[in-house]
């Protein structure tokens, strides 16, 4: 497969583009959540359950498009996913009570996962293997640029004209990704027409990745930390908005300005790849995370904590995400060359299924404080940095063992 060179940057950007089309759909409209909660007469606990179907979407999809990507090539199954994601989005424009919602949130997410799974593969494509956590950390600028735009504007949006204009600029934004990708984007790796969809071998080619243990170790290790950030972002409405009683558009500035932590620390990893190997970077990162979230949580109990202090911890705690996702991303498809798009499928399903989990038990374990959202997040952190210690064991004995 022939690398990117001179037009590396528009490719690494609609691959960011693609990644970011998730991310974009949670930040965008979660300051609208009050505002969705009264035009439909309902709480804004209810409003976060179509947060949850929209992991559980992601999370369904993408063992769906993993096989789809290396039978069909990359472009096609894309070309489907971001279809069903623009009709969704427009549907949603126009949905009167918060049941259709969910559903509507489940089937924009089984569309959107297309671009995410679709982009890891197509970097384990189109670079070479030593450059593949360079690459994530720019996909990492890209997506990072979600959090800092979407809030921001899904507030202003929601303030002035209302929140269902908030799925109509979804729609027109992602419609826009489609036509790139059509007229800009490489195909990657060719379909392979020995590939069988039946169940059976389906099930073989995701056991046969799931069985090596440099991907089981970095990608739970990837999936549980990251999930730690889907526990921020479920609770952070209701710890900003409601305890800290900051406005919609407040939250969008905070939402912000903490998602800067994690642009800034991706591109600091960048540097640091020069330095030292994934696996240095991951573990130092992991170490200074559960510091973190250990004390965001403990603060949190003895009511140390008031709203710039929470922001600081959060902020700290999202710069040690920033290298983690990279690193753990490119170590879990460094084994596979010829089945990316399945491996890519798995790691990312299992990030979103642990992340609909994570984001559902803020929601379920709700006291009307913060503990929940805070013990969620140091939870994560502490399981995978425990994962990333025994696997690197596991590891280390079959390289010997061999």
């Amino acid at each position: 497969m022939p690398k990117p060179k001179r037009n590396s940057f528009f490719v690494i950007l609609i691959l960011g583009l693609l990644s970011a089309i998730g991310p974009f759909s949670i930040d965008m409209y979660l300051p609208g959540f009050p505002d969705i909660a009264r035009s439909m007469s309902t709480t804004i606990a209810k409003v976060t359950l179509s947060l949850s179907s929209f992991f559980i979407g992601i999370s369904v999809g993408q063992f769906i498009y993993g096989p789809l990507l290396d039978r069909f090539g990359r472009k096609n199954p894309l070309y489907i996913g971001l279809s069903i994601y623009v009709i969704a989005s427009a549907c949603c424009i126009f949905v009167r009570d918060v049941e259709s919602l969910i559903v509507l949130r489940f089937f924009q997410a089984i569309g959107g996962c297309a671009g995410m799974v679709a982009s890891r593969a197509l970097v384990r494509d189109l670079f070479d293997v030593s450059e593949n956590a360079k690459v994530f950390s720019l996909l990492m600028l890209v997506i990072g640029v979600s959090p800092i735009i979407a809030p921001t504007l899904g507030g202003t949006i929601s303030s002035t004209v209302g929140w269902r204009y908030i799925f109509a600029v979804l729609t027109t934004i992602t419609a826009f990704i489609l036509i790139a990708v059509h007229f800009a984007l490489p195909e990657g790796r060719q379909p392979n027409k020995d590939l069988s969809l039946k169940p059976a071998p389906i099930i073989a080619g995701f056991w046969a990745v799931a069985r090596e243990p440099r991907f089981y170790t970095y990608a739970l290790t990837g999936a549980i930390a990251s999930a730690g950030l889907y526990a921020y972002i479920a609770g952070s409405p209701y710890v900003f908005m409601e305890l800290f009683h900051v406005t919609e558009r407040q939250y969008g500035w905070i939402f912000a300005i903490i998602a800067m932590g994690l642009i800034g620390s991706s591109q600091l990893n960048s540097v640091l790849l020069r330095t030292y190997k994934s696996e240095q970077i991951i573990r130092v990162a992991l170490f200074l995370q559960v510091a973190t979230g250990l004390a965001l949580l403990i603060g949190t109990l003895l009511g140390l904590l008031g709203l710039f202090s929470t922001i600081f911890l959060i902020f700290l705690f999202l710069c040690c995400q920033g290298c983690v996702f990279p690193n753990s991303s490119a170590l879990s498809l460094a084994p596979f060359a010829h089945n990316a798009g399945t491996a890519s499928a798995l790691m990312g399903g299992i990030q979103m299924c642990i992340g609909a989990l994570t984001s559902a038990s803020v929601g379920w374990l709700s006291n009307q404080t913060a503990v929940p959202m805070s013990g969620v997040m140091a939870a994560c952190a502490v399981s995978a940095l425990t994962i990333l210690l025994l696997g690197r064991k596991i590891i280390r004995y079959q390289a010997v063992a061999s």
